[in-house]
């Protein structure tokens, strides 16, 4: 004997090993959480969130949830239904945007199922004789409509991320256009509003309207054409709306009525899955909207603007100030580079890079506005808010922001006989003339003039924020004033507050031209105001709030999963289960 161990090395390290080995088995079989388990655990929220700006669009999100769907088949529900009882905003004869996060691999995508121009459209389609833009012609009546993408993108969006058959993610949508659903206060104004424009198509006022005149709320609305449409895609799947006897319904109405839709339009039309995109901002990693919506890369803009300034130093003119100066640019740029990036080259790689932002920044005076006549590009006009958002969490931890759209309220005001929905007036989103605003005051140029096929430009900005201790996903309507929503609701995230407040902040917006800031009543106190005109802003305060915001949020630091939904709206509403 040397004094030595004969046990093998291999032998000692078991010796070691084998209580640990044991205790870990015995704490398996006991059924109580390893340190691995309990990171599983944290990674997945074990609750589902969705706010809509409709409660029963969001009663329907949790019922295909509790029959074993996903957040992506919970998509469906809250689009089709938000599509019977809010026509005023979507439906399955227009789009939207559906940004996607996988829990299970980290894979996101945006399913662009955004509308398209007819093959007979031309740059010149909306002109009078004197070569003005004739607005009427494009925002009414079925020469206004896009060929719709909404059901296409859900039938995509079905066969490629949910768990359920297309087939029973719409039932609820059909039953809520069976059975009809209460008139409330959105809808009851909208359709004062479009009152007139719906009396000159018989179908839609018949659908909507009580012995020619806006029903009183609570008025049960019922559409059974809808949902016989609903139940035949539901049985014969998407063909049946694009290429059988609902898109020959379709086309041969929108025809009759002075459109130009054909039957190949209709089968032509196609789904395109596009790269968000990404940018970071104080630590926090923001994945949104790419083109044909203008959102992302003006967010992306506005946050490398921003990120120049420290914020904690300034008070909330001197932040204001900032925040109006990096819109103006953001917009500015959308006037002149942003279009369907299927018809133009996006300089995508140069508007969110940041060293571009700092070269922005830099024209930035710290206490003097900057006069829009001194960048590139003028126009004048007003702007409308009709369009919705929802957001989902399931409690597997997948993530949807879809923001959809007819456009203006009720669309075009068209609806086809015996089909039950309006028609989009998404064609007024393109340029209908170099310089011209359409009816958000937006203008636009060659990038997103008309072309046959093309998808007009978008304000619509879904969005998540991802970061290693909160997660959020936020979106809202109202027009050209989507983006700076989103982004004012951004900044409220970093704040560190919750959607209950992001939703509810009072709200500011500028737009490069008109060249004024728009203002909530309660954006800015009257020496905050003072100080924004000392600089050389022209602030005016609306009477009217707008926008209709939907976030979730799920806090990784403690588990917690929260959402709030516009107090805004009398319909929304936002649950945790």
């Amino acid at each position: 004997m040397n004094g030595r161990s004969s046990t093998s090395p291999l032998a000692r390290v078991v010796s070691r090993l084998l209580p640990l080995l044991l205790i870990a088995g015995l704490v398996a079989l006991a059924g109580w959480p390893t340190a691995q388990a309990q990171d599983a655990a944290v990674a997945r929220p074990g609750k589902a969130a969705i706010a809509s700006a409709h409660y029963m669009a969001t009663e329907a999100g949790h019922e295909i949830l509790e029959a074993g769907g996903n957040a992506f088949d919970a998509a469906i529900a809250v689009s089709t239904v938000l599509a019977v009882v809010e026509q005023t905003s979507s439906g399955i004869g227009g789009g939207g945007f559906w940004l996607l996060h996988r829990a299970e691999d980290g894979f996101e995508v945006m399913v662009d199922g955004r509308e398209k121009a007819p093959a007979a459209a031309t740059t010149d389609m909306y002109l009078d004789a004197d070569g003005n833009v004739d607005r009427d012609l494009a925002v009414n009546g079925p020469l206004a409509a896009g060929i719709p993408g909404e059901i296409a993108a859900l039938a995509h969006i079905a066969e490629k991320y949910g768990r359920l058959p297309f087939s029973r993610s719409l039932q609820p949508a059909i039953r809520a256009a069976r059975e009809g659903f209460p008139v409330y206060e959105k809808f009851h104004t909208m359709l004062g509003w479009k009152k007139d424009v719906i009396k000159r198509w018989p179908a839609a006022s018949e659908a909507f309207l009580l012995d020619g005149e806006v029903p009183p709320m609570g008025h049960v609305i019922k559409l059974p054409d809808m949902a016989e449409v609903l139940e035949a895609i539901a049985e014969e799947g998407p063909d049946v709306f694009y290429r059988g006897r609902i898109a020959q319904q379709l086309v041969d109405g929108v025809r009759e009525a002075g459109g130009i839709w054909t039957m190949e339009d209709m089968a032509n039309y196609n789904v395109v899955e596009r790269e968000p995109i990404r940018t970071e901002y104080r630590g926090y990693q923001l994945v949104t909207a790419s083109p044909p919506s203008s959102g992302g890369i003006a967010i992306a803009t506005m946050l490398n603007i921003l990120e120049g300034y420290d914020f904690d130093e300034l008070d909330r003119a001197g932040r204001a100030h900032r925040v109006v100066e990096s819109m103006r640019r953001a917009y500015r740029d959308r006037a002149l580079f942003l279009g369907d990036p299927d018809f133009v080259d996006v300089p995508v790689a140069r508007l969110t890079n940041q060293y571009y932002a700092d070269g922005l920044r830099a024209s930035i005076h710290p206490d003097k506005a900057t006069p829009s006549d001194m960048l590139p590009g003028n126009a004048d006009r007003t702007e409308r808010t009709d369009t919705t958002h929802f957001s989902i969490m399931d409690a597997d931890g997948n993530l949807v922001a879809a923001t959809l759209t007819v456009n203006l309220a009720f669309g075009n005001a068209f609806m086809v006989p015996g089909t039950g929905f309006v028609l989009n007036n998404e064609m007024d989103d393109f340029s209908a003339k170099p310089g011209v605003p359409n009816a958000f005051g937006l203008i636009g140029f060659e990038a997103n003039e008309i072309q046959p096929n093309k998808r007009p430009l978008s304000s619509m900005s879904p969005t998540f924020i991802h970061g290693d201790d909160k997660v959020g996903v936020l979106g809202t309507p109202g027009g050209s004033r989507i983006i700076t929503m989103v982004l004012l609701g951004i900044l409220d995230f970093m704040d560190g507050n919750g959607p209950e407040h992001w939703v509810s902040l009072p709200r500011y917006h500028h737009q490069f031209v008109p060249d004024h800031i728009s203002a909530e009543p309660d954006a800015f106190s009257a020496d905050e105001i003072a100080a924004l005109e000392a600089m050389g802003h022209t602030v005016e305060v609306s009477n009217r709030r707008w926008g209709n915001m939907h976030g979730v949020l799920w806090n990784l630091d403690n588990g917690e999963v929260s959402a709030g939904s516009d107090p805004r709206s009398d319909a929304g509403k936002a649950i945790v289960r």
